[in-house]
């Protein structure tokens, strides 16, 4: 595993926690020599992953659309800062780059990319593991959304079992490079 894109807030939240993980998370990926691929925003979780990686020796490419670059949110002292028009090529750009996906706390942006990366996953037209790193409980109704979701015939049991979570980093990126994609399984019932 070269790469891995983490999504997450661009503000701290409410618990000191949050910030510890994000720093936890850039030293981890630095120590074990994957790069980080992220937002390219220097405020909230954002910032602080950048931050902990470069200060550990990681190397950090950061993806910014245009508009937030003007609004001077873009972090300055990344050695790889890649700006593109729109946030649709960000994603797809991110995607590209990395070789997984870990979702921090975050809010609707973190939502939305760690959700668009778990359905390429299941539509098979990526094979790499989307994490979730469930921070203080962060992400546990939302873990329990998705049973609900399973339970009720929306998910099937293996797309469930697409979402890996742990509440520490080592032990969500030991389970990320031993990830296999569950055998592909027609989308329709017909």
């Amino acid at each position: 595993m070269k790469r891995i894109a983490v999504y997450c807030g661009s503000n701290q939240g409410a618990r000191p926690e949050y910030a510890a993980a994000a720093e936890q998370l850039g030293a981890l990926l630095a120590r074990e020599k994957i790069e980080l691929v992220y937002g390219g925003g220097m405020i909230g979780l954002m910032g602080l992953v950048a931050d902990a990686t470069l200060k550990h020796g990681g190397h950090v490419i950061g993806v910014i659309p245009e508009k937030l670059v003007i609004k001077e949110v873009v972090h300055e002292k990344l050695p790889d800062l890649r700006v593109v028009k729109t946030m649709h090529e960000r994603k797809a750009l991110m995607a590209e780059l990395a070789d997984g996906f870990i979702a921090l706390p975050g809010g609707y942006g973190t939502f939305e990319e760690f959700f668009e990366m778990l359905a390429w996953g299941q539509l098979g037209w990526h094979h790499k593991p989307v994490g979730l790193l469930d921070v203080a409980g962060y992400y546990r109704q939302l873990r329990a959304f998705l049973d609900h979701s399973q339970t009720e015939g929306f998910i099937r049991p293996q797309h469930r079992a697409l979402v890996l979570v742990e509440d520490q980093a080592e032990k969500l990126l030991a389970r990320m490079k031993n990830f296999r994609p569950p055998p592909a399984a027609k989308l329709t019932s017909g």
